[in-house]
């Protein structure tokens, strides 16, 4: 009987099992988990998939065991620990941190059930024939992403009606970079905005963009989503207030850590549902046959502390609509 050694996903540390209970594991249906950053910045992604695991009656460690892999935003491992988890003939893979890990298990494997989550419409971007359809060995949940990159230009626009000049933040490695440059552009051009792109895959990057952002004297900051940014947001939104440049993103960590806004789904229930699918496929649904849930909740948060440290009085039919306002 083969021997595996189970990476726990609290702080990533390798837990060695004794003889009977490795023996016991390796008889259970076995998860492969496939994510873009890490463990320590997918805590709260693996705890939501766990709580959907459980609804279907699935429990890490009693009948289900877990494998993580994780890139570390260095998205060019991606399709090796793709081929490692195919390797270890893992039950399932579950992709964590949007298209770059989802299309590296497709690419992995063609008859590996694999459930994803993804920002975006899956049939653009290759994963699954149809949403109703999948067809294939592929199907997940989706969320909407791309699509809301000029709506976020348009609430930054509202909140700071002033700004001229705007700058994008992008991660070239993420294959949907190039479609929300070319969005924006084109939204920044019907507001009469110039727009700058700048790009970073690294810490490092990230300090050298805001240099540049204040170079151009860019007014504001929109950030494209992408799995390394959601691991920066506390980086991001120190620079965004030390700099006073406002500035808008996908998800709620972003504002809470400082940020001016945010405008986005809450991942925290994507992956819950990511977790129940998974369980429905070990229990021998196909995920040709499961359709691709779609979510197109989003909520707009403002961090009104942060608006008056910028010297910002947001509008207040702006801060109207707004879901949360943090204060």
């Amino acid at each position: 009987m083969r021997r595996r050694e189970f990476i726990t996903l609290l702080g990533g540390a390798a837990v060695v099992w004794p003889l009977a209970a490795r023996a016991q594991q390796a008889r259970m249906p076995v998860i492969g988990v496939l994510s873009s950053t890490s463990p320590d910045g997918d805590l709260h992604r693996i705890a939501a998939f766990r709580k959907g695991l459980r609804e279907v009656d699935y429990i890490e460690g009693q009948n289900v065991a877990i494998e993580y892999r994780g890139a570390a935003s260095q998205y060019d491992r991606l399709p090796g620990l793709a081929t490692d988890l195919v390797r270890d003939q893992v039950s399932l893979i579950v992709t964590l941190g949007g298209a770059p890990a989802a299309r590296a298990a497709k690419a992995a494997t063609a008859t590996i059930p694999i459930v994803f989550y993804v920002g975006g419409d899956p049939v653009e971007q290759g994963l699954v024939a149809s949403l109703n359809r999948p067809g294939g060995n592929l199907t997940g949940v989706s969320s909407l992403n791309t699509e809301l990159g000029p709506k976020r230009l348009e609430l930054l626009h509202e909140a700071v009606p002033k700004i001229a000049t705007i700058a994008v933040l992008l991660n070239p490695a993420n294959p949907l970079a190039p479609q929300l440059s070319k969005d924006l552009r084109t939204a920044a051009h019907t507001m009469g905005l110039e727009l700058h792109a700048l790009n970073a895959s690294t810490d490092r990057e990230i300090d050298n963009a805001f240099t540049s952002l204040l170079r151009l004297r860019a007014d504001a900051l929109v950030i494209g989503t992408d799995a390394f940014f959601n691991n920066q947001s506390e980086q991001i939104a120190t620079l965004a207030l030390r700099h006073a440049v406002p500035s808008i993103y996908q998800y709620r960590a972003f504002t809470t850590a400082g940020g001016l806004m945010s405008y986005g789904g809450e991942i925290t229930d994507l992956y819950r549902q990511v977790g129940v699918y998974a369980g429905r496929i070990l229990k021998g649904e196909k995920p040709a046959e499961l359709p691709v849930q779609q979510s197109t909740k989003v909520e707009l948060i403002i961090n009104i502390k942060t608006a008056k440290a910028l010297g910002i009085t947001v509008p207040i039919s702006l801060l109207a609509r707004a879901d949360e306002v943090i204060e």
